[in-house]
């Protein structure tokens, strides 16, 4: 419930602010843009093909929204010297890391949910398979979801934002770069990193509209793991 009600705090702050507007607008004009130059391409596409680009290309811009929504989350609380508030609020750290998680998902949703309609601009020329759709969004809201809360652990460890926006960045271009690790090294070390990479391994199926019970598990796991490290993260900082 506490959680809850930090989440509510939260997302009022971001739909009350000009900044998270900005950037709603700016990384949907671009995935627009990106859409209709590479994922429409020539009219000779067939709708599959269409809808697996979109989703190419959107799993990028969901990285980098996670990366934006969740620089701010802890660091901005450090940054304002609001944190002491919260430790002395009666709310356990992970009930903050928690319900600061889920404002910045709700955000993410709703990015989402206002990019639906560029997979049914296909239905202007050509059919959509619904099961596709479904499919590509929840392996974004995934992707998302494990961005964000490995976002939120870098947030949790940075003094200002713009630290935090750096530290997830290398956080997740080190586990997106993990297919190359798997390419250059022997197994079993080569199925570890292979099974680690963020996009390479676990998204093209969502892609392709097919969801595989392994990829959501691992999704999933990188979103716990983070967070707790979010946690442990704030807990020895209240006992610095």
């Amino acid at each position: 419930m506490k959680a809850l009600l930090i989440a509510r705090r939260e997302l009022a702050g971001y739909l009350r602010t000009l900044s998270g507007y900005v950037i709603l607008a700016i990384i949907l004009a671009v995935n627009g843009l990106f859409f209709n130059a590479y994922a429409l391409g020539g009219a000779s596409k067939r709708s599959a093909e269409v809808l697996s680009g979109f989703f190419y290309y959107s799993s990028g811009f969901t990285i980098v929204a996670a990366i934006l929504v969740s620089m701010r989350l802890v660091a901005e609380e450090r940054q304002t010297g609001t944190l002491p508030l919260l430790y002395a609020s009666p709310v356990r750290d992970r009930d903050i890391v928690l319900g600061k998680f889920l404002a910045g998902l709700a955000f993410l949703a709703l990015y989402l949910l206002l990019t639906l309609y560029m997979p049914l601009l296909v239905l202007v020329n050509g059919k959509v398979s619904f099961g596709h759709v479904a499919a590509g969004y929840l392996g974004l809201l995934l992707l998302g979801s494990a961005s964000l809360a490995v976002g939120t652990f870098g947030s949790s460890l940075a003094k200002n934002q713009l630290l935090a926006a750096i530290f997830s960045a290398v956080m997740l271009v080190a586990l997106i770069l993990c297919w190359l690790l798997a390419r250059i090294t022997e197994q079993p070390l080569s199925d570890v990193f292979s099974a680690m990479s963020l996009w390479n391994q676990h998204f093209p199926p969502f892609q392709a509209g097919i969801i595989h019970v392994r990829d959501v598990v691992y999704y999933l796991v990188v979103t716990y793991v983070a967070l707790f490290a979010a946690t442990r993260a704030l807990e020895a900082r209240r006992w610095r």
